[in-house]
């Protein structure tokens, strides 16, 4: 006999304080009776057509009720599912069903289908359109520079590389762009030359010039830029550096960067008839965007990102995979709350310091004129009460006198 919703209510309850947690219903997004209901009835109509946009491209997507179904068959996945906040559950399942495309420039998503050890071809493409030129893939270094990284900054994502040339790219993306400004780009990027320095002349010893040294290339990709980007331009997203001489002369001096306003772009991409001009805003449309209609925009322009999102979408149907990746996400994302917090907290002290410094120097200043005009008028005083006393005098002898 099918059990009532009070009942399913009570047996979810009971399970759940059993295994010492909360209770599912503190937690879950997930309507128990609309679970249930979902067995024996199809989708919501409103869910169809925003789900049938990707599954006609990719009919590996699952329905939300399957993505359910299994993560409830697996305790372990379940009691992790749980454990989410309503709105993480709600956006996993959004992931996994194809409401939404991934986040495919956060780092496990990116390391999953860009990693250069097993897909080099799509980093290669990726950088070589950022740079200009064509460079391919020798290997992947240790980001030993992430301590530069992490200190009061969102990290995203980050991937040190190195080229066939001997020339290293440090690739990442920052949540907020205020909290990696030019000085900070410019340490990080003498940090990689630094390295290469080291690397070189120990794996040549005697041999070594400072000619072998090659250029290092610091790429950093922000959601949200900071103000030395938008306030200069609303159209330009990408942004290149690098020394040059005022006279014209040419030295190689090895540091260039490269600053693209994912925030910026997203604007400018979603403008009415805007289509994806060239290679390198593909590539961003993809590691960017996860708008469905914006995901099938790429596919009918550039069938080529059709693998790579079939790659994803069965990424998706390994729940244990997914859920770890997602979790992590999560992780990463709760660390960078706390720090983007933190941040704001001791902004908004200094903001308040800085506040009361002036308050005080301004009752400083009052308070100094204040005595100065208080001095003026007792010495003025004492001047008007010396001339009265002259006076007095002077009248006093004449009066002798006479």
């Amino acid at each position: 006999m099918r059990k009532t919703f009070k009942q399913i209510m009570s047996i979810m309850l009971a399970a759940a304080l059993t295994l010492g947690g909360t209770p599912f219903t503190a937690k879950a997004s997930i309507d128990i009776k609309q679970e249930e209901n979902n067995k024996n009835k199809k989708e919501k109509s409103e869910d169809v057509p925003m789900k049938n946009k990707l599954q006609n491209y990719f009919p590996m997507i699952r329905t939300q009720g399957e993505v359910l179904s299994e993560l409830r068959e697996n305790t372990k996945l379940w009691k992790t599912f749980c454990e989410w906040e309503g709105k993480y559950q709600q956006e996993y399942l959004d992931i996994c069903t194809g409401v939404k495309g991934v986040k495919l420039l956060y780092d496990t998503y990116f390391k999953a289908v860009m990693n250069p050890d097993t897909r080099p071809e799509r980093l290669n493409d990726f950088l070589s359109e950022i740079l200009g030129k064509k460079v391919k893939i020798l290997k992947v270094l240790p980001n030993e520079s992430a301590q530069i990284a992490a200190e009061s900054s969102l990290l995203i994502m980050d991937i040190v590389v190195q080229f066939e040339d001997g020339s290293i790219a440090n690739v990442e993306v920052q949540k907020i762009g205020y909290l990696f400004p030019g000085q900070r780009s410019a340490c990080y990027s003498s940090d990689l030359l630094l390295r290469q320095y080291k690397r070189v002349r120990a794996e040549l010893g005697q041999g070594f010039t400072y000619r072998k040294i090659q250029k290092v290339y610091t790429i950093v990709l922000f959601e949200k830029s900071n103000s030395d980007f938008s306030n200069f331009s609303k159209e330009i997203y990408i942004h290149h550096f690098e020394q040059k001489s005022d006279t014209g002369v040419e030295m190689n001096l090895l540091q260039e960067y490269t600053f693209i306003c994912l925030d910026i772009f997203d604007n400018i991409i979603h403008n009415e008839g805007r289509k994806i001009d060239g290679r390198l805003e593909e590539w961003l449309v993809f590691l960017k965007e996860d708008d469905p209609d914006m995901i099938i925009k790429l596919l009918e322009q550039n069938s080529e990102f059709r693998d790579i999102y079939e790659e994803i979408y069965n990424i998706c149907r390994n729940s244990e995979r997914m859920m770890g990746m997602f979790s992590k996400e999560l992780e990463i994302m709760d660390r960078n709350t706390v720090k983007l917090m933190i941040d704001e907290m001791e902004e908004e002290l200094n903001e308040t310091k800085r506040k009361a410094k002036k308050e005080v120097d301004e009752v400083k200043r009052k308070a100094k004129e204040e005595i100065e005009e208080a001095e003026k008028r007792a010495k003025a005083a004492e001047e008007e009460t010396e001339r009265l006393r002259r006076t007095l005098e002077e009248q006093k002898g004449k009066r002798d006198i006479s």
